[in-house]
């Protein structure tokens, strides 16, 4: 019995001293597969880094190229206007007095105009014009704000030698910018024409209302500007660029309006939007200035239609008129009922 049990004990003191041996063997082999294992995940590292740093160069290439061949295939129509530094893009068609001058809304620049401009053109002379960053304008000083947007216009007035009185007509984000001008420079204002534009009131909007309009922005450079420079935005300018220009102008909106200038000058202007609808709310009155306020009838956003008649008390001599069919946009959605709004001031002047 005691052999039994001293030959059964020797076999398991063998047996465990071989599986001690074998979990030895294991904690070496897995001490020897770890670096292994790190140099792989460091060449993957390498790999996805490499492939990421490949992308955004070739990205910032085919930005730079495009660019380069955009300036080529659509030149800046009108003049390049120096007002302190920097250039000024500005463009007028036809002739006669008083002169119309238009500032489109935001995010936005004077092809998105060429429509009603044609046409209006056929009355009196007419001018668009791109403000600091836009288009094909260089970019300008911050802040973005309607009186620093007003003090260039003005200046890019006087500098491009296209005199007064003017018709001063403003979209969205322009009519701020307008209604500055207005205060600022009376005399040489005889009428406004406000299309859809923006009203102080909506400085009292809900804050997520607010933040729906202002994109986020971080210090000197935006996260959409450095999107853009890396061509990302430029890849996706078909789902973006959305409007319905005439043909010979839509090709040159889509491209002017990916560049990273223009979408860094975008992003300024919306960080400044909540100065832009202060000082415009420090104008409260145009006196008996000719006014006309175009709002479009589709236009659903919390309070605007009660801002849009608001509007009317910045003058004695004022009248509103909605266009039912239209949104927003009524320049791309009914261009006929801005071109027809101009005219009838124009013609009301003369």
């Amino acid at each position: 019995m005691s052999f039994f049990s001293s030959s059964s004990s020797k076999g398991q003191s063998t047996q465990g001293s071989e599986v001690q041996t074998s979990g030895e063997h294991s904690a070496v082999a897995g001490q020897a597969q770890s670096p292994l294992s790190k140099r792989r995940s460091f060449r993957w590292l390498v790999r996805v880094v490499g492939l990421v740093v490949g992308l955004i160069l070739a990205g910032t290439i085919y930005e730079s190229v495009s660019e380069a061949a955009d300036i080529q295939a659509y030149p800046p129509l009108g003049q390049m206007v120096d007002v302190g530094g920097y250039r000024l893009h500005i463009n007028c068609l036809g002739t006669g007095s008083p002169t119309v001058i238009i500032d489109a809304g935001w995010g936005a620049w004077s092809l998105e105009w060429s429509g009603v401009q044609a046409e209006v053109a056929k009355t009196t002379q007419v001018c668009t014009y791109d403000r600091a960053g836009m288009g094909y304008s260089e970019a300008g000083p911050l802040p973005r704000s309607a009186e620093q947007i007003a003090t260039e216009l003005h200046t890019l007035l006087e500098r491009a030698n296209i005199a007064g009185p003017y018709v001063m007509v403003g979209h969205s984000l322009g009519g701020l910018g307008v209604r500055v001008f207005v205060h600022d420079y009376p005399a040489e204002t005889v009428g406004v024409v406000l299309i859809e534009s923006m009203s102080p009131g909506q400085r009292e909007q809900p804050p997520s209302e607010i933040e729906s309009q202002t994109p986020a922005q971080s210090s000197g450079v935006s996260l959409p500007s450095l999107l853009a420079r890396i061509g990302l935005v430029r890849v996706l300018a078909v789902q973006l660029i959305t409007q319905n220009l005439p043909p010979d102008a839509q090709p040159a909106y889509t491209a002017f309006s990916v560049t990273p200038r223009s979408i860094q000058a975008w992003t300024d202007e919306g960080t400044a939007m909540q100065e832009s609808l202060a000082q415009a709310d420090a104008v409260k009155s145009f006196g008996d200035l000719p006014l006309i306020v175009l709002t479009g009838g589709l236009n659903q956003q919390t309070g605007w239609q009660a801002m849009q008649v608001e509007l009317l008390q910045l003058s004695s001599n004022s009248r509103q008129i909605v266009v039912e069919n239209s949104g927003h946009n009524i320049q791309i959605d009914q261009p006929e009922a801005a071109v027809a709004t101009i005219t009838d001031m124009v013609s009301q002047l003369r």
